[in-house]
């Protein structure tokens, strides 16, 4: 707060309402059950990560929404293992959301996961998803998780456990390309785009994408129930289209994973 977003209460509602109203023509992935979504400051990346949220319709599920499972990369820590928090809730300029201890309880006991606060309280790459979430869904619980050095499966063995149904959103929070001329850039994250979209395994490079751990666990998921999931992309840009010079920019990109299981044709 008053870094990457505003942090005045009314301020940051006026900001994520207007991303949102200039979302609303994103191709709908209303059975979404897992989102990558872009975590820069929200001057940057907040259109895209609002296409994210407007596209999976989360604020048309708040009824049945009640939990969001999220992973991020450790930006400011170095981080063994996938690190969960001993704190009972996470503080925005909106609220609090509540820790889901239900699914800390559930994931506790794998050998990847640690507890860390270290790893959580410098951490945007989480915190800026939560205000987005906030205004769209009226109450939930969250399992917050950084993912230092780990491997896909040790991603794909949490997700599982965490998984649930319709009452649970899995948020992946990653950045694409970093600091490079904007065509450049470009190309670089199409490929990445087309990557994540069509890849039967994981094998993601981190300069292509700092999330890229938390992504592969996501595609190793999709490599053990072929057929399963549909997965698109609904928006891409970098940073010198929204706020920034194209001399060295960051991209950003949204995806969905559709349980096809779940899917109606619409």
């Amino acid at each position: 707060a008053g870094r990457f977003y505003p942090a005045d209460p009314r301020e940051l509602v006026a900001t994520l309402d207007e991303f949102l109203a200039n979302s609303q023509g994103v191709p709908p992935h209303r059975h979404a059950k897992a989102l990558i979504v872009p975590h820069a400051g929200y001057v940057y990346s907040g259109p895209v990560a609002a296409s994210a949220y407007v596209s999976a319709g989360v604020k048309q599920r708040a009824a049945s929404l009640q939990r969001v499972v999220l992973l991020g990369p450790a930006h400011r820590v170095h981080l063994e293992g996938l690190a969960i928090p001993s704190a009972t809730a996470f503080r925005t300029p909106l609220g609090d959301v509540a820790i889901d201890r239900g699914l800390i309880d559930r994931v506790a006991d794998l050998p990847q996961v640690v507890v860390s606060d270290p790893a959580h309280r410098d951490e945007h790459a989480l915190e800026v998803q939560l205000p987005f979430l906030q205004r769209l869904l009226p109450a939930f619980t969250l399992l917050p998780v950084v993912v230092g050095q780990a491997t896909p499966a040790d991603v794909a063995d949490l997700l599982e456990r965490a998984w649930g149904g319709d009452e649970t959103l899995i948020v992946i929070s990653s950045d694409l390309s970093h600091y490079h001329p904007y065509a450049e850039a470009k190309a670089i994250d199409h490929a990445t785009a087309t990557w994540i979209v069509e890849s039967e395994r994981p094998g993601l490079d981190h300069q292509r994408a700092c999330g890229a751990t938390c992504i592969d666990g996501l595609i190793e998921l999709v490599r053990r129930s072929p057929g399963r999931f549909r997965r698109a992309l609904i928006d891409m840009r970098n940073s010198g289209d929204t706020a920034g010079s194209r001399a060295e920019v960051v991209g950003y990109g949204a995806f969905a994973f559709d349980e096809i299981s779940a899917r109606a044709d619409s």
